[in-house]
């Protein structure tokens, strides 16, 4: 099956009440472990590619891994962009061939974020490309923690309702990023911290009643840190501490008010880390990547799963 427009998978999720899941990828093994997941549960698949990655990887590694995938499985998959960080990037990006990319000028003043953001507008339509935006600043690691033009950010910003009417209408990017109290990596929250459902449907009701229709929002830093992971990786001699994510019952009420996109990154890191250090640690003297890497790959496979079904309400949906 070809590569798939977000578009298309937005409207039917919107009218389903169910989200995508937009999983990051970097290596040979979260791309099978996600691809096989999403086909045993007849899911459509959003695969997310960062600028860590391609420099990590290496973008033709990263195109024909995907290309791969694509070959040997029938549900829709959509490659998208995530926190491109600039116009050239996202024009590298939807010249070779991507269906939908993320502009994240969100660290600008508005004004300044929306003249970025229609640039890659106008040239994304014209080569039938999808756009994503981001308005309002989480907190923690922005794009992956460490790189250069990433970094941590200790506060944050509410997307604002009014603001994120007007942002659209002078974009006209195809879906927007919002921050409602997510947060990228693995410390998001220290207490009973929850996502402010309220600022979601308060945003959501103002693009509805601007004519913007059944608008698609898009939830970052939205992975749950599955606590027996964070125990697996402990136990066998990680240092994780007090981490811990979003509810998995936020997930699910925001999917059902709007959200049609919801990125996963940290959970699969997690659950790749846990796969590998049991092996070490059950198996000190094993120095075969296949025997490491395979449970971590089954680990990923699992996860994802889990968040197709029971998260996301997208399983069985791959064929609307």
């Amino acid at each position: 099956m070809p590569l798939t427009h977000t578009r298309d998978l937005f409207a039917k999720a919107l009218k389903g009440k169910y989200a995508i899941g937009a999983f990051n990828v970097n290596n040979m093994e979260l791309v099978q472990a996600i691809v096989e997941a999403c086909e045993e549960e007849k899911a459509p698949l959003i695969l997310q590619i960062s600028r860590g990655a391609r420099q990590y990887a290496k973008p033709i590694f990263l195109k024909k891994l995907i290309e791969a995938a694509v070959s040997v499985s029938n549900i829709p998959i959509a490659v998208h962009l995530d926190h491109g960080d600039s116009f050239e990037l996202c024009k590298e990006c939807i010249d070779e061939g991507f269906t939908s990319v993320m502009i994240d000028a969100s660290f600008e003043p508005f004004e300044k974020n929306v003249e970025i953001t229609r640039k890659v507008v106008e040239y994304a339509h014209k080569h039938n490309c999808a756009v994503e935006a981001e308005l309002g600043h989480l907190v923690g690691a922005q794009f992956d923690e460490g790189e250069a033009g990433g970094g941590y950010s200790k506060s944050g910003h509410y997307t604002d309702p009014e603001e994120a009417v007007r942002f659209v209408k002078e974009t006209g990017c195809d879906s927007l990023a919002v921050a409602i109290g997510n947060s990228h990596g693995a410390y998001k929250f220290k207490g009973d911290q929850r996502l402010d459902m309220d600022r979601l449907r308060a945003i959501k009701k103002a693009l509805v009643e601007a004519g913007l229709g059944d608008y698609p929002l898009v939830l970052h830093g939205a992975s749950s840190v599955p606590q027996e992971l964070v125990d697996e990786i402990n136990k066998f001699g990680g240092k994780l501490g007090d981490a811990r994510g979003v509810p998995e019952t936020d997930i699910e009420e925001a999917r059902r008010n709007g959200v049609a996109k919801v990125n996963i990154d940290t959970d699969l890191r997690l659950a790749m880390t846990a796969g590998i250090r049991r092996v070490f640690a059950e198996n000190p003297k094993e120095f075969d990547p296949r025997k490491y890497l395979g449970p971590a790959r089954a680990k990923v496979k699992e996860l994802v799963k889990h968040k197709v079904r029971n998260v996301l309400g997208c399983a069985g949906h791959a064929f609307d």
